[in-house]
């Protein structure tokens, strides 16, 4: 691995940062966010909203790293579904509605319907890692008291055991073929941050001569976490199995602090200090990301100038070449362009 690739000299960190969601690319700035999907006509419908902010609170070390960590999980749930329901609008098959959904939509129309299926996910998935990452690890090396009662090694394997879960979920997941499209988007995700953020014309070409990987990944975060808790738990003993799941979940917001913070670091800094501890998070980016085509690209490029123009937000279409934009209301618009002006590069350079 090219650190020098990866920890670009020149390169100017911004607060642009995104998320890769079903055939496109959440991108958020510091006043607007934008979500770019590419439809199946070929088209690419971005959606843009003003950046939530909170305050003071995110300049409050740690604080800031566990209001992050929720905000990700809940506002990248509800992405990832808008992106699910951007596509489903665009197809031709009618969707029918299970009963339960039906009685739902009845009960509390179709914004409580929304909502239900939101929290219920993102619950679904806290329970899903809390049960395979956290609960699993520890029941199972549990078992070795029976064997050593030292609590250096019970510690050392749980926490072995831990990453080598979530980096075999990672890895087997990334066969499946939705997944995978969906890792290729993440790679253009980062192309274009570097590309941006080195001060380039935002085009496919230039952004395919950047690697995949970045420093500031939220696959880098996980792995950070991993990483300190492994660390963190060596310091709560090895009490009975009860005390010792309740001990790492109350210790889980620290973590999340810890992480962040680190995270920040790495993506400001190209030390040597920061380049070893971000080595494994780099490595696992080698699994979550995946070499996109021009065509995905381009879909993360919309994301960043519509992160960065000076449209009211709302909804509009990327044609493709020589056919004209409507906004969701069926108005012309100005037709998009795939490029970023070097004047709003060196304003966003002059501001962070």
């Amino acid at each position: 691995m090219d650190l020098k690739k990866i920890f670009l000299k020149d390169a100017c960190p911004t607060k642009m940062g995104g998320q890769a969601v079903m055939e496109g690319i959440m991108m958020k700035g510091e006043k607007k966010t934008a979500l770019a999907v590419r439809l199946p006509n070929g088209t690419i419908r971005v959606d843009t909203e003003e950046t939530k902010s909170y305050g003071k609170w995110m300049k409050i070390p740690m604080i800031r790293g566990v209001i992050a960590f929720v905000d990700s999980l809940v506002y990248g749930t509800k992405t990832l579904m808008r992106s699910a329901e951007m596509l489903e609008e665009e197809d031709d098959e009618e969707y029918e509605a299970s009963r339960f959904e039906q009685w739902l939509e009845k009960k509390f129309g179709s914004k409580g319907l929304w909502t239900f299926m939101l929290y219920s996910s993102v619950v679904l998935a806290l329970a899903f890692t809390i049960g395979i990452f956290i609960i699993l690890p520890t029941g199972v090396v549990n078992l070795l008291k029976y064997v050593t009662d030292s609590v250096f090694w019970l510690n050392f394997v749980e926490g072995v055991l831990r990453i080598a879960l979530f980096v075999a979920y990672v890895w087997a997941v990334s066969y499946v073929p939705d997944i995978r499209r969906t890792f290729q988007y993440h790679g253009a995700e980062h192309k274009t941050i570097h590309c941006f953020e080195n001060g380039l014309e935002l085009t496919p070409a230039n952004a395919q001569t950047f690697p995949t990987l970045h420093p500031r990944c939220g696959t880098s975060f996980l792995m950070f976490v991993f990483i300190i808790a492994f660390a963190c738990h060596f310091l709560l003993g090895w009490p009975s199995l009860a005390l010792r799941i309740i001990t790492r979940l109350l210790l889980l917001p620290v973590i999340a602090g810890l992480s962040y913070e680190l995270l920040k670091w790495a993506g400001r800094s190209d030390n040597i200090v920061v380049k070893v501890l971000s080595l494994p998070g780099l490595y696992l980016q080698k699994v979550t990301t995946k070499e996109p085509d021009d065509s995905m690209l381009e879909v993360a490029i919309a994301g960043v100038n519509a992160c960065m123009d000076d449209k009211p937000v709302g909804s509009y279409r990327i044609p493709k070449a020589g056919a004209e934009a409507e906004d969701n209301t069926g108005e012309e618009i100005e037709t998009e362009t795939i490029q970023l002006l070097d004047e709003d590069i060196d304003e966003d350079k002059n501001t962070d």
